[in-house]
């Protein structure tokens, strides 16, 4: 080794020591705000019907279809269990800084002496599967206390949990000043929550179970510490449990009661409910009649014509549930959420509602807006900011879903937009760290990675994870990211060498790709762009977008490792040079979608041109005059943000301000009553259209006061 490569090397061991300090000092000084793990005294327990089933493996390439039919059948012999927990323990005296640790699979909800404390956890894969900490001092007190679970195991193959696995279970710890007080074993009691059961009517793509509530079932008010539980059983402890733990990144959900803003009685058998906005929650009220009187309660986003509520709505959910009377005073009691904004009561006759109980329960991320509104005083631009923070505020939950109803996934690429979004108005990155961590974790099912994380349900987008690279400039430019990024370097540089030897052909550019590549969605929104990109089946032809992707990704991906003193990917010029000479036209100085099309598309000129991927000025002036003359007309979800970002780049303002404010875009969802942004410009814009969707708060990140564009320019 020479004198230069020592010094070089002497150098970084230095700045390694340097950061090491600079992290453990605040360890040491500040010790009640580090975040260490826990390690759980606890057993994970659960109950004799999970007991002895065999782990199943849901995993699988999406092309895999006799392996996603075998998961799909497995996973139908176990659904919608919801399973009860209980143990009463004592304590001397009141304990400071008491410290609940919990983890549940698929899904719990907590309470201790009869008042709610938390629910959780965030979804993860049974490798890495998060626990939450909260402090429960105030819940406890001297001599007998109770703590009660509702556990869930859902069992859809789908994008909200890894369920249909057969893996059930619940585990915690409740600790202080280094005493254990409390913590799950076979001492504890179980059974079967049988006031829940199936109303029947699909919700969503297998998204959840639509909810039918008896109140007259044994186990309600097992949460209370008067409630009997001698008849149930002890629990059981799982076998082998095969979990590695790790604490949640992110806080716990918060809670706001929202009481309606207009209740009017239809009828003597009808009750029409608005909350004024939409909101991601339950619903909750209390009535009194008959034993066996049952409620129908119908949940919508919009209203139909004639008044009433669309709750057979577009997005393909049916929001139609039903409630059971006990003959006592009943409170309606729901476990999973639903997006929504009104509710109908369908009420049997001598039934009787307590008006004041009806409100909605909104869960979401604690949210604070720090970022400032460059706009502000504009009527038109203030409109579309809190439109998009709004949104934000009400609609993030444990992780980035990108719609409230229909899916309820943790999609890689409206993930992208919205985290980036999420993380630029909050001045607070943890997401971020999450999302990319979540989605690098992927790579065991595909080296690609694949678009939904931390479920069962298997999907691959090819630009997705090449839609991730945009967000590495972001932490590199922050010093206290830097080495996050740094330590995960490799991985990202895995996945493009993963692109490279699985799709590459003979001058670089990628095709014959098994990945669908979206481009823009839906199909109506592609501005005809000319290639054959069916869900799938594998596309043979070598096309603008994904390569666009490809490259911008590269690109990325060398900026971050120039600011991070790292080696770059190579053969970025060659594939630079390869794309101009496949897809562009100098007649008429644009791009063509493919190498077998001359067709000219809005998508397949914007991409390149956010990514700086134009030959010379004239190019780069005439897809700004192609933005200018169709505005966001011919595009929406994916491609607008590119389209806007580049302009913003460019210092094309005047443009950028005008196609916020258009008509036709964002105030087109203000013109449909939106409280949240929708799926689309306006509510027919798809056949599905979700009414409460998170992509397309993007416009924010462009009425950023002082928004420095420069960690998004990749050129």
């Amino acid at each position: 080794m020479n004198k230069k490569n020592t010094q070089k090397q002497f150098s970084r061991i230095f700045k390694h020591l340097l950061l090491i300090t600079f992290l453990i000092l605040p360890i040491i000084s500040f010790g009640k705000n580090a975040t260490s793990k826990h390690s759980f005294e606890g057993k994970w327990i659960t109950t004799a019907e999970f007991e002895n089933l065999p782990k199943t493996n849901v995993f699988h390439r999406q092309l895999d279809k006799q392996s996603a039919k075998r998961v799909k059948e497995l996973a139908k012999k176990i659904q919608n269990r919801h399973i009860l927990f209980r143990k009463t323990f004592n304590l001397k005296s009141i304990p400071q800084n008491a410290k609940l640790f919990f983890s549940a699979d698929d899904y719990a909800k907590i309470y201790i002496n009869g008042k709610f404390v938390a629910m959780g956890p965030t979804a993860g894969y049974n490798f890495h599967y998060f626990y939450h900490e909260i402090d429960v001092s105030k819940f406890l007190k001297k001599g007998k206390n109770t703590i009660a679970v509702h556990s869930y195991y859902q069992g859809y193959i789908n994008r909200v949990w890894v369920s249909g696995d057969y893996r059930h279970g619940f585990i915690c710890d409740i600790i202080a000043n280094n005493k254990t007080l409390l913590k799950t074993d076979s001492s504890w009691k179980y059974a079967t929550h049988t006031a829940f059961t199936d109303a029947k009517s699909k919700i969503g793509y297998e998204t959840q179970f639509a909810e039918h509530y008896n109140a007259s079932a044994p186990e309600v008010n097992f949460q209370l510490p008067t409630y009997n539980d001698s008849s149930w059983q002890n629990a059981l402890l799982v076998k082998n449990p095969d979990y590695t733990l790790a604490p949640s990144p992110l806080p716990l959900l918060v809670f706001e009661q929202i009481k309606p803003t207009k209740i009017k009685r239809i009828s003597p058998n009808k009750i029409f409910i608005d909350f004024g906005a939409m909101y991601v929650g339950y619903f909750e009220m209390s009535a009194t009649g008959n034993k066996g009187d049952t409620i129908e309660t119908r949940f919508a986003q919009e209203l139909n014509d004639d008044g009433s509520i669309r709750y057979k709505m577009r997005a393909n959910c049916t929001y139609q549930e039903y409630f059971t009377l006990s003959g006592k005073r009943d409170t309606l009691n729901q476990f999973d959420f639903k997006s929504f904004r009104y509710a109908e009561i369908i009420l049997p006759n001598n039934v009787e509602v307590d008006m004041q109980s009806l409100k909605l329960i909104s869960r979401h991320m604690p949210f604070k807006l720090k970022a400032k509104n460059k706009y502000a005083g504009d009527k038109k631009a203030e409109q579309v900011w809190n439109l998009c923070v709004r949104s934000l505020q009400y609609g993030v939950q444990e992780q980035i879903q990108d719609c409230m109803d229909r899916e309820k996934g943790y999609y890689l690429g409206d993930g992208t937009y919205t985290i980036l979004t999420y993380c630029l108005l909050t001045k607070d990155f943890a997401p971020m760290r999450k999302l990319i961590d979540d989605f690098l974790r992927t790579s065991f099912i595909d080296r690609g990675l694949v678009t939904c994380a931390n479920c069962s349900f298997i999907q691959e987008i090819a630009e997705y994870p090449l839609m991730m690279f945009m967000l590495m400039p972001v932490l590199a430019e922050r010093p206290e990211d830097k080495e996050f990024l740094r330590e995960r370097m490799s991985k990202f540089k895995d996945i493009l060498d993963y692109y490279k030897t699985s799709y590459a052909q003979q001058n670089g550019l990628l095709s014959n790709l098994d990945k669908w590549c979206v481009v823009e969605w839906p199909k109506n929104w592609r501005d005809g762009y000319d290639v054959d990109i069916t869900q799938g089946k594998v596309c043979t032809t070598m096309h603008n977008v994904i390569n666009a992707w490809y490259i911008g990704a590269i690109r990325a991906y060398n900026k971050s490792a120039k600011i991070l003193g790292e080696p770059e990917y190579p053969n970025e010029k060659q594939l630079t040079q390869a794309f101009y000479d496949t897809f562009y036209d100098p007649q008429k100085k644009l791009f063509k979608d493919s190498a077998t099309s001359s067709h000219i598309s809005f998508p397949a000129n914007v991409y390149p041109y956010f990514m700086g991927l134009y030959p010379n000025e004239e190019c780069r002036k005439n897809i700004i005059a192609m933005i200018d003359r169709d505005r966001l007309t011919k595009v929406m979800l994916f491609a607008s943000f590119p389209t806007i970002a580049g302009l913003y780049r460019d210092g094309e303002h005047k443009l950028v301000y005008e196609l916020l404010t258009d008509d036709r875009t964002w105030r087109r969802m203000i013109a449909d009553n939106a409280t949240a942004t929708f799926e689309g410009w306006h509510k027919s814009a798809k056949w599905n259209t979700s009414l409460f969707h998170l992509a397309l708060t993007y416009a924010a990140i462009f009425m950023i006061e002082d928004f420095n564009i420069q960690v998004l320019d990749i050129r």
